[in-house]
């Protein structure tokens, strides 16, 4: 009888036979190390790796906050703060506020309208209104400036049809605080409508047919309902939108806005103070990090979970007449203005006054931000495969911190990296340049910062975590018992990478790519700090451009850079069109 006795994996399992083996003439199985040690021997260099990485990115953090308590040269934090940081303050707040208000009422209700309601154009709308995330913040702002200024179209029209002279009337000024602030809505909302879209299909459907059953209206259905369920993405949507505000340089700058972007360019170029600019860092990143616990103490206050198996999409309501018209002008209004009226007036000022140095000028502009843009892609796409992939097939406490940490880098403003990244990097050049002085001979130069080296180091601390995202979302729908397949058939864990994983997220890292691409192109505040002597990009020329009142020269850069930030809205609409579940990264 086999009775108690106990036999390892390791042995085949015998059939029934004639021949009776007794347990000490059993071959005794080699020990083997477990899982765990297994996982860390294999292991051991892709962790490196990620830890590495992580370690990294928690650079510029760093070197910001070590320098909150310095004391600065010259009095000049002290200067500051008894100035122009009570400015800074309020009007970062105001901006805060403003923008938060304006994105969730453009991005909620236009979600809402596409969602839950039929009329004319809601299919077209409802890729359509994703398109102004094409068009950066201060490209917006350059082209309103020539529509709405003295002696714009509108202005000028106005004047012409009624006689007026410049004392008979009143018209705002965009170039302020409350045009920042419809900038940054009209350019972000579509992170929120993205998060409230899906929120708004994938939750609260059955809920939603429960409360027309008992008697509420549409409208009390939402503001009950669907608007309390869907609180945690508007609110993830919201804190997206507020970090791009408190990121932006090239709009308040252009605005003349004092926060903090532009009191950190003007204490590193016109004062020359690098203590200084990262003091201010460190306050910027204060607001950042109240941003993001505002929005974790939204998820985490309350909790709105459809319990129930039903999720198929809840039937839309017709709308007729006046109320079909409304629908269609709160959805094209926030389309025209975000996307529909900067564009066209951009390809008219390209046609008609753009650059007059267009040719071998613009192409070397351009080939910078390629350059620029693809190696920080392909090296955020390479290190997000090895950190997701790292995480895992090895589950552990470093690995998960060294995940999160590596994913910090899109809440640091472009401004933030740059500070942070330019003091231990110029400290290190100058270091590497005596040792090789002293010891070879060699008059090295700046190693780092006399090239694009530091510069792609900041762009990708600021954008890996969009490649990260991009890359996990890949790796969470390949099911593990692929994996255990791959190893069974005595594929090592590289192996089964290279031949299962790489395959299955060729389209995952396609997107990734493509998003970090786009973002650094777009990219302004890191580059215009960090860029060596003679390197501009578009974004740079257009910044310096209108910064010099050529706003038509402007247009051609800036152009450029929006036909470029079409590629992934094109395959996110496709993804909408499709009726994937689409969220913003």
């Amino acid at each position: 009888m086999i009775g108690r006795r106990r036999y390892t994996a390791a042995s085949p399992i015998a059939r029934p036979s004639a021949v009776t083996l007794r347990p000490e003439t059993l071959p005794t199985p080699p020990l083997r190390p477990s899982h765990g040690a297994a996982h860390r021997q294999r292991w051991s260099a892709l962790v490196a790796i990620a830890l590495l990485t992580a370690a990294l990115v928690a650079v510029p953090i760093l070197s910001v906050v070590s320098n909150l308590f310095g004391g600065g040269t010259g009095g000049t934090w002290a200067h500051l703060a008894s100035t122009v940081l009570p400015d800074y303050v309020v009007t970062t707040l105001w901006l805060c506020a403003g923008v938060g208000v304006g994105v969730t009422l453009l991005g909620v209700g236009s979600a809402w309208l596409v969602t839950r309601h039929e009329f004319p154009g809601r299919a077209a709308f409802e890729w359509a209104l994703v398109l102004p995330l094409a068009v950066p913040a201060y490209v917006m702002a350059y082209t309103y400036t020539d529509l709405l200024q003295y002696v714009g179209p509108v202005q000028t029209a106005l004047r012409e049809a009624f006689g007026w002279k410049r004392a008979d009337y009143w018209f705002p000024d965009v170039r302020s605080t409350a045009g920042a602030v419809a900038m940054f809505s009209l350019v972000l909302y579509p992170y929120v409508y993205l998060m409230a879209r899906t929120a708004f299909i994938e939750r609260g459907g059955a809920m939603i047919e429960v409360a027309r059953s008992l008697g509420l209206t549409p409208w009390q259905g939402f503001l009950r309902v669907s608007l309390p369920m869907a609180r945690p993405a508007i609110a993830g949507g919201v804190a997206l939108a507020l970090m791009e505000t408190l990121a932006d340089f090239g709009t308040v700058s252009y605005f003349a806005v004092q926060t903090f972007t532009t009191g950190i360019y003007r204490a590193w170029f016109s004062l020359g103070d690098r203590v200084a600019a990262a003091q201010l860092s460190a306050v910027l990143l204060g607001f950042v990090a109240a941003v993001l616990l505002l929005e974790r103490a939204s998820r985490g206050a309350r909790r709105y979970a459809d319990a129930s198996l039903h999720r198929g999409a809840t039937a839309r309501s017709a709308l007729h007449g006046a109320r079909s018209a409304l629908a269609v002008a709160a959805c094209a209004l926030p389309l025209a203005g975000g996307f529909g009226l900067p564009a066209v007036l951009l390809l008219r000022m390209a046609l008609t006054e753009g650059d007059a140095q267009f040719g071998e000028k613009f192409l070397r502009l351009a080939g910078n931000s390629t350059l620029l843009a693809g190696l920080t892609a392909l090296l955020a796409v390479a290190l997000a495969l090895l950190i997701g992939y790292a995480a895992r097939v090895h589950r552990g406490a470093a690995m998960r911190w060294a995940h999160r940490v590596a994913g910090l880098g899109y809440a640091l403003p472009g401004s933030v990296i740059a500070v942070g990244v330019l003091i231990p990097v110029t400290r290190l050049d100058h270091a590497l340049a005596a040792l090789l002085r002293d010891a070879f001979g060699l008059q090295a130069g700046l190693l780092f910062t006399g090239g694009i080296a530091a510069l792609v180091y900041a762009c990708l601390v600021r954008y890996l975590t969009a490649a990260m995202h991009a890359v996990d979302a890949g790796l969470a729908k390949i099911t593990p018992s692929m994996d255990q397949a791959a190893r069974s058939l005595g594929h090592t864990p590289a192996q089964t990478m290279r031949r299962v994983h790489l395959p299955l997220l060729r389209g995952s890292m396609l997107t990734a790519g493509l998003l970090v691409f786009i973002d650094v192109m777009k990219e302004l505040p890191a580059t215009l700090v960090m860029r060596p002597f003679n390197f501009d990009t578009l974004a740079t020329q257009a910044y310096t451009l209108a910064a010099d009142e050529r706003l038509a020269e402007a247009s051609t850069a800036a152009l450029a850079i929006v036909v470029v930030g079409l590629l992934p809205m094109v395959v996110i609409c496709r993804q909408i069109a499709r009726g994937d579940a689409v969220s913003a990264s």
